[in-house]
C-alpha cells in the first residue's frame, strides 16, 4: 500500500514542482490543487511541466484559496476526492502545501504509516484545550457567521462580529458533532477520509463550516472526531508560529535543526534557500530510520527565541518593542542602588559608601545643574555625558543605559526632591532597584543655609510636596523595587543598624559589621528649626516625631524595661 499526497500550491511554483518529483520517486502519487488565483498562463506551464508524470501527478478542479476562508477546505476537498478514485492503492492521504519540504525520504513515511494501518494522525482539541487561538475568537468562531474576508475587509469584519455580539445572534452547531480545532497539514487513513467526503449530511456540515472562520483549521478536525477508530492528536507535519500565530520561516542555517526534529514534512521554507533544498530533496538524502517523529527536540529553541522576541533581554530595548511602554523586560539590566538622604545626613557619604561596599557611588545624577557622576567626571561609561539637557531628554534611558554600560559593577547614585523626577515611577517599577530613604532628610540643607525664613518656609512646602509624591509612587501597589523607608526621627534613633543592613545588601559580604561610619551632620538645632517651620504655618510631616531637642551625638540610648505580655 502506498502513500498519497494532497499538495496545495499556490506560488513558487518551481519549488512545488522538485517537491513533486520527489513525492513520485519515492512512490507516492500526488494530487495538486493550484490555487485560481494563479494566472492561467503559469498554471499551464506548470502542467506542462509535470506532463511526464502524468501517470502519478494529477491536478484537481481550482479553488479561490484565501486565508481563514472556505476556499482552502474546498480545494483540499477536491484533490482529495480526485486522489480516492484515481489511486485506489493509496491507504493515507497526507496533506500538504507547496511551501512545506520533506526531511526524510518518502520509503521512511510509507513504512511509518504501514506500522500504523489504522491511524489517523491530525491535531484535533476541543476550543476549551486550545492555547493559540489569536485575535480573541475561540468558541465565537463556530456561533458566529464571518461572510467576509479578515484580511481584504477588515473593517466589514469587525463591525459585522460586533453587530453579532451586540443583538446576540448565535448560530446553531450541527447536532453530532463537537467543534475541533487544530493544524490544518493531517495525514488521514482511506477508510476516515472517504467516510467524511461521503457522509450523507456532508451538504448540511459544508453548509455549516463555510461561514466558520479559518474553516481549514477545524473542518476535518471535527469531522475526523465522528468516524476516525484510532486518532493521533499530532501533526507529522513540523510547523512553528510566533507569538502573533504567523508561521515561522525555515531559511538555509536552519538545516541542522531541521534534521534534528526527525519529521517527515516540515513548512513554511523559503523559496530561495538553496541549501535547504539541495539537502533534504537530494536523490541520496538519508533520515533518521526508524525514528519517531519529535519536533519537541526543538521546542526549547523555539520557545526561547519567542522569549527573547516578546520580551528581550532586561534592560535592552530592541526597536520593535521601544516606543511601546511596559514592553520592555525591565527598565534596567543589573542591580543598582537609589540613595535618598544619606548624602544631606552625613558628611563624605559617598566616599564612605564606596569604601564599605566596593560600589561605584555617584552624587545626585538627576541634579539641575548637571549630572554628577562618580568624581565629577564630564563623561561616563558608554560616552554618557554630564550635561542636563541631554539627560532630561530621557531620564529613562539615561538611567537604562548607564546600568547596561557598567554591567558587572553596582551603580548606586543619590537622590531628592531637588532633582529632576521624571524616574520617579520608573525606580519605583524596576525589580532591579534598591531604594533606600529617610525621608525629611532634605530639610538639613535648608537648615544649614543662611537664607531668608521665609524664603526657606517656601522652599520646605515645596520640597515636601515633591517627596510625598515621590513615597506615593513607592509605596503604591506597582512598585517592584526593594524598597526600605525611614523617617529621619526613626533613622537617628539607630543608624548604625540601618547603615549596616544596606552594606550587607549592596556588597553581599554577609554579617560582617562596620569598621566605620560615616560622620553625621550637627543637627543641634535642627528640631527648633522645624518647631520654627510649624510656628510659620508650614508642617513638616515628613522627617516624623523629630524633638526639638534630640540626645547628644553617639549619646547611648537608654535600656528599655523588659515587660511581660499575658
Amino acid at each position: 500500500m502506498s502513500v498519497g499526497v494532497v499538495m496545495l500550491v499556490h506560488t513558487a511554483l518551481h519549488r512545488a514542482e522538485q517537491v513533486i518529483r520527489f513525492w513520485v520517486a519515492g512512490g507516492c502519487p500526488v494530487v495538486v490543487h493550484v490555487d485560481k488565483t494563479v494566472p492561467r498562463k503559469t498554471y499551464d506551464a506548470f502542467v506542462g511541466n509535470l506532463s511526464d508524470l502524468s501517470d502519478q501527478v494529477k491536478f484537481s478542479a481550482r479553488h479561490r484559496c484565501e486565508w481563514g476562508t472556505w476556499g482552502i477546505v474546498a480545494g483540499t476537498q477536491a484533490a482529495s476526492e480526485l486522489m480516492l478514485s484515481t489511486f485506489p492503492d493509496v491507504r493515507h492521504v497526507y496533506l500538504a502545501s507547496g511551501s512545506c519540504m520533506p526531511l526524510r525520504p518518502a520509503k521512511e513515511l510509507r513504512r511509518y504509516l504501514d506500522a500504523r494501518p489504522g491511524t489517523d494522525f491530525i491535531e484535533s482539541a476541543t476550543t476549551a484545550d486550545v492555547p493559540w487561538t489569536v485575535g480573541g475568537l475561540s468558541e465565537e468562531r463556530f456561533t458566529l457567521r464571518f461572510p467576509f474576508s479578515w484580511k481584504r475587509h477588515r473593517k466589514l469584519f469587525d463591525r459585522y462580529v460586533n453587530f453579532q455580539r451586540r443583538f446576540k445572534l448565535r448560530r446553531r452547531i450541527p447536532d453530532g458533532i463537537v467543534p475541533h480545532m487544530g493544524s490544518q497539514w493531517w495525514c488521514l487513513t482511506r477508510r476516515t477520509l472517504s467516510a467524511i467526503l461521503q457522509d450523507p449530511d456532508r451538504e448540511t456540515y459544508d453548509r455549516y463550516f463555510r461561514k466558520v472562520w479559518i474553516p481549514d483549521e477545524s473542518y476535518f478536525q471535527t469531522l475526523t472526531r465522528l468516524y476516525s477508530q484510532h486518532v493521533e492528536s499530532r501533526s507529522l507535519t513540523l510547523s512553528k508560529f510566533d507569538f502573533q500565530g504567523k508561521p515561522h520561516i525555515f531559511y538555509d542555517d536552519h538545516l541542522q535543526l531541521l534534521r534534528r526534529s526527525d519529521c517527515f514534512v516540515a513548512r513554511k521554507i523559503w523559496p530561495h534557500a538553496d541549501r535547504l533544498f539541495e539537502a533534504f530533496l537530494a536523490p541520496d538524502a538519508r533520515g533518521a530510520a526508524g525514528a519517531e517523529p519529535n519536533p519537541g527536540k526543538i521546542d526549547r529553541i523555539f520557545a526561547k527565541a519567542v522569549d527573547r522576541r516578546t520580551r528581550g533581554r532586561p534592560g535592552l530595548y530592541m526597536q520593535s518593542r521601544f516606543p511601546n511602554e511596559n514592553w520592555e523586560n525591565g527598565v534596567t539590566s543589573a542591580p543598582y542602588s537609589v540613595f535618598q538622604g544619606f548624602a544631606e545626613l552625613f558628611e563624605n557619604f559617598e566616599p564612605w559608601l564606596a569604601r564599605a561596599t566596593g560600589a561605584r557611588v555617584h552624587g545626585h545624577l538627576y541634579a539641575p545643574d548637571r549630572v554628577h557622576f562618580e568624581g565629577e567626571q564630564e563623561t561616563f561609561a558608554g560616552a554618557l555625558s554630564d550635561s542636563p539637557a541631554l539627560r532630561d531628554k530621557n531620564g529613562r534611558m539615561f538611567l537604562t543605559n548607564l546600568i547596561w554600560n557598567t554591567r558587572g559593577e553596582r551603580q548606586c547614585f543619590q537622590f531628592g526632591p531637588s532633582d529632576t523626577q521624571d524616574i520617579s515611577w520608573d525606580i519605583a517599577k524596576d525589580p532591579s532597584a534598591h531604594i533606600v530613604v529617610i525621608s525629611g532628610a532634605w530639610a538639613v540643607s535648608l537648615f544649614q543655609s543662611n537664607a531668608n525664613f521665609a524664603d526657606l518656609r517656601t522652599e520646605a512646602a515645596r520640597l515636601q510636596r515633591i517627596e510625598a509624591e515621590h513615597l506615593r509612587a513607592l509605596r503604591s501597589p506597582y512598585a517592584k523595587a526593594h524598597i526600605r523607608i525611614w523617617t529621619m526621627a526613626e533613622f537617628i534613633e539607630n543608624p548604625m543598624e540601618a547603615l549596616q543592613s544596606i552594606v550587607d545588601l549592596i556588597s553581599n559580604k554577609g554579617m560582617r559589621r562596620l569598621t566605620e561610619a560615616p560622620r553625621m551632620v550637627d543637627l543641634n538645632g535642627f528640631g527648633q528649626f522645624l518647631q520654627n517651620l510649624k510656628n510659620q504655618g508650614m508642617h513638616p510631616y515628613l522627617m516624623g516625631d523629630f524633638p526639638v531637642d534630640p540626645p547628644a551625638e553617639n549619646a547611648t540610648p537608654p535600656k528599655r524595661k523588659p515587660y511581660l505580655v499575658k
